[in-house]
């Protein structure tokens, strides 16, 4: 059998650019060499792109390290795919392993579309929608869908009002402390703050505009956080939700990536059967309604009081590390992590066909 010549992009602009050199070898590791031919493009904190000709690895941090070379550098053909200066690549899928903005929100899918490449995961539109917080939180209260309150803040309200701003106002008249600050497209904990005084959320507000020009300002949910992965285009298979019980104030970016103590991760989580057949069906409708495509982890709340979940936010390119949520709970559910990674790549290369059998032009 031919193998299938993937492309492995990872790195990135973003300030989770370390966190996918750490997911990028671990889906390097994992990967069935005896069905894919994998070559190496990482993109460095500029945004350049890199062929890398051998993989190689930062010790320290257990993941890629980048090698840039200005020969290796990747050029993107418009119908034409990936190119470096002297030949162009051959390559059939793409699997981008890029968290974050300038990866997970819809920039690169557009230009992998533009390219005419297959690739995993959500398309343009899904991605975009999946990374902004606020818009895809808006989407799902007009489906019916149960989430965090909130309250959205644009900087130039900001800029002009400061304390008086009516979505601030708002906020404080709503929610009780604490109150949590996020920017609204960034990724991972990113700038996210949890504040117990009015002084405290001013500081998170000005911290939370040096990522994006909008943020949400939302409510302390006493409740079990839960995350659940969902695979699929058409059809969509979930899986046993996970949990996570986090040792610090809340699963901040430190407890995530650089505290191997930061949180205990529950797999499959505490909540009964029941509770978990509600969780999977609340998140294939979030993946459903949000155009997710491909694979993504869905993040909630369970409340035990009142037996709600509440959608807090969905990944469209979550970890891939060896402690991450998503390729476990697929793994708890009997989907190893090699065949995982084979079916997501299935999936991308099942809906560009459909996709390539469409008509784009009127005549």
């Amino acid at each position: 059998m031919e193998k299938i010549k993937v492309a492995l992009l990872f790195g990135g602009k973003s300030g989770e650019h370390e966190v996918s050199l750490v997911s990028a070898a671990s889906v390097f590791k994992h990967i069935d060499t005896e069905r894919f031919d994998v070559l190496l493009i990482a993109v460095d904190k500029d945004g350049a792109w890199f062929f890398q000709p051998q993989p190689l690895y930062d010790d320290k941090e257990g993941g890629f390290a980048v090698e840039r070379k200005e020969k290796n550098r990747v050029y993107a053909v418009p119908a034409g795919g990936l190119r470096t200066m002297d030949k162009p690549l051959d390559i059939e899928l793409v699997f981008p392993v890029l968290h974050g903005t300038f990866g997970e929100d819809g920039t690169v899918q557009g230009l992998l579309e533009l390219c005419d490449l297959p690739y995993a995961g959500a398309g343009v539109l899904g991605s975009s929608l999946c990374m902004d917080k606020a818009a895809v939180k808006r989407i799902w209260i007009q489906a019916g869908l149960p989430v965090v309150p909130f309250e959205e803040l644009r900087e130039a309200s900001w800029k002009r009002s400061k304390g008086a701003a009516a979505s601030v106002r708002r906020a404080l008249d709503r929610f009780s402390f604490p109150l949590f600050v996020k920017p609204s497209r960034a990724g991972s904990s990113v700038g996210v703050s949890r504040c117990e005084t009015e002084e405290a959320l001013y500081e998170a507000i000005e911290k939370a505009f040096s990522f994006d020009d909008k943020l949400l300002i939302e409510p302390a949910v006493k409740a079990k956080e839960i995350e659940c992965s969902v695979i699929g285009n058409q059809e969509l298979t979930t899986f046993a939700p996970g949990e996570i019980i986090p040792s610090h104030d809340f699963y901040d970016y430190d407890a995530k990536y650089r505290d191997p103590d930061g949180a205990n991760l529950l797999i499959p989580s505490s909540l009964n059967e029941e509770q978990q057949k509600m969780v999977r069906q609340i998140s294939a409708r979030a993946y459903r309604v949000a155009e997710a495509e491909g694979f993504a982890r869905v993040d909630c709340f369970y409340e035990e009081t009142t037996g709600k979940v509440l959608l807090n936010e969905i990944n469209t390119i979550p970890g891939f590390t060896k402690i991450s949520m998503f390729p476990k709970m697929c793994e708890n559910g009997g989907v190893a992590y090699g065949e995982l990674l084979t079916r997501l790549l299935h999936l991308a290369a099942d809906r560009h066909k459909i996709r390539a059998a469409k008509s784009y032009q009127w005549s």
